[in-house]
């Protein structure tokens, strides 16, 4: 990203002429560092995201002329500098965020009176997605999904060896948050600028949201099923905070406060409490049905990375990199203990479901067991060789699941803390979750597939893969380990089966493998049999 340091600015100013100023050299960099999360071209169809104006090129940004948003030559006419100085903060852009700095205002406004000249490209800009897009000259990158299905000999042209599936829509944004709701049927799937919703039954999406600012760090379901909260934002200037009405999966309203990235979310157990955690060092306590703050914790000294609530709801927890894991009275925000053990950032934090235990990891991926009534730990857990981005107790407390950087997640005894199984997840996985009947784990990776488990065998069910589609219908594709798949019609049609690196192109292949019953059935968790090929090429 373009950077223009104020100091650079002052030396434009002292050097060039008011004519000299540009969108691309002056404007641009500014605007990409406080206003393009919201205002670029790929939010234009989201209205309560962008208000329907883009400022990441300049085309765009003239394009609101008609309306008055940028009119050359006076600033004082252009709605885009009057919503820069407004006193009215319900108004002032950006929308409940700092302000921009003085100079940069000045700039904008010197920019505008000059004539608002679009000036020339640098080659960053040339590569920018959005103008890269239009010139036709964006790259694709295989994405390969392994399974073990192997066509009988005779059926292709080659020697019989494991099929994999290779899509070009790489690279995919990381899966950075997973959530299941309460009666196990959704599954919710978040990564930059999207969360995926799957109806699990079924075995395919219902929808994309796309109305969510920046990346997603966290998702949760409230207890009755009815709300889900997307929690993300723009780092050091934003956080943005959602609440979707499950069904319909209209916009409930945005929960706004924080002045950084929100990473970590949790629902009290009667849904009447909410909790975020912020880089800008506060957890925030909201009542949801009436989208209020209700107080606001500041007793971290740094990013506050997880939080989550006692069983009974008079109590938190919040782990920050500040290296400490602090319990807190909600009433009051008092701070009762600081229990800290680790010399790095704590990255996730969880409260069992009987309150008798909660546990932290984090940069050192050992887990710590502590009792909240007295503040001390009672045991570590090792295992992880590298961080530990999350921790999920089950609703019956019997297991704990952990998610890790070293490509694992594991399963440990919820009440003794012993290691019961480890999944090979295959990539860095950034959240877990179980469902409530224990019987599924989902997971959500770097290489931007979520994926399903059977909790009990430790054995891999399916992957899942949904991105915003045209009318509204997403793109998807699910594949199970055996090799049947199911998905939409553009998706499939990118799709190539290949074998030892060369592409199958056999009609057969496709007949024994296009399959979307199996896929459901091993989404749910049924056990499906090895597909059948036919013996001779059709």
């Amino acid at each position: 990203m373009i950077r223009l340091s104020i100091a650079a600015i002052l030396v434009c100013w002292t050097v060039y002429p008011a004519h000299a100023q540009t969108y691309w050299q002056d404007i641009r960099p500014i605007f990409r560092k406080h206003c393009t999360v919201c205002h670029s071209a790929k939010n234009l169809k989201e209205a309560d995201v962008s208000g329907g104006l883009a400022l990441d090129t300049f085309g765009a940004a003239k394009k609101g002329s008609a309306k008055a948003v940028l009119v050359s030559g006076q600033s004082g006419a252009s709605l885009l500098y009057q919503l820069l100085v407004t006193t009215d903060i319900k108004k002032r852009m950006p929308l409940d965020a700092k302000p921009l700095p003085q100079e940069s205002i000045e700039l904008i406004k010197k920019w505008i009176d000059a004539g608002a000249h679009e000036g020339t490209p640098e080659n960053d800009a040339k590569l920018d997605p959005v103008i890269a897009k239009k010139s036709g000259v964006m790259r694709k990158f295989d994405v390969l999904l392994p399974t073990t299905a192997i066509p009988p000999a005779g059926l292709v042209k080659a020697n019989p060896a494991k099929l994999d599936l290779a899509l070009k829509i790489g690279p995919l944004a990381p899966v950075a948050a997973v959530a299941l709701s309460p009666d196990n049927k959704l599954l919710a799937a978040g990564r930059y600028g999207q969360v995926a919703i799957w109806d699990l039954d079924a075995g395919k999406p219902l929808k994309v949201l796309t109305n969510v600012l920046g990346a997603v760090n966290d998702l949760e379901f409230s207890r009755d099923g009815k709300v889900l909260a997307v929690a993300g934002g723009q780092p050091s200037a934003k956080g943005d905070l959602r609440l979707y009405q499950v069904g319909d999966w209209k916009l409930l309203g945005v929960l706004r406060g924080h002045d950084d990235v929100v990473f970590s979310i949790a629902f009290s157990r009667d849904g009447k409490r909410l909790l975020s955690a912020s880089f800008d060092h506060t957890v925030r306590l909201w009542d949801p049905q009436a989208q209020t703050s209700l107080s606001t914790f500041s007793g971290h000294s740094d990013f506050v990375t997880s939080v989550a609530f006692s069983p009974d709801g008079t109590q938190f927890i919040s782990g920050s990199k500040d290296r400490s894991v602090r319990l807190v009275d909600t009433a009051t925000g008092k701070s009762l203990f600081t229990m800290s053990d680790r010399d790095e950032d704590v990255l996730a934090v969880a409260f069992h479901p009987d309150g008798k235990q909660l546990v932290a990891s984090g940069y050192e991926p050992r887990i710590s067991w502590w009792n909240p009534k007295t503040g001390e730990k009672n045991r570590n857990s090792p295992g992880h060789g590298v961080a530990v981005h999350e921790l999920a107790f089950s609703k019956d407390g019997k297991r704990l699941v952990s998610a890790a950087a070293d490509r694992t997640v594991r399963v440990w005894d919820g009440v003794s803390g012993n290691l019961l199984k480890t999944l090979a997840v295959g990539s860095i996985v950034y959240a877990a979750a179980i469902s409530s009947d224990n019987r599924r784990i989902a997971t959500g990776t770097f290489d931007g597939l979520t994926k399903f488990w059977d909790e009990a065998s430790g054995r891999h069910l399916a992957i899942l893969l949904a991105l915003p589609g045209d009318a509204d219908q997403p793109d998807w594709l699910a594949l199970t380990p055996e090799g049947y798949v199911a998905g939409s019609d553009k998706m499939l049609a990118l799709a190539k089966w290949r074998m030892s690196g060369q592409e199958v192109a056999a009609t057969a292949v496709w007949t024994a493998l296009r399959q979307p019953e199996r896929v459901a059935q091993a989404i749910r968790g049924e056990a499906v049999p090895a597909p059948k090929f036919p013996v001779d090429k059709k």
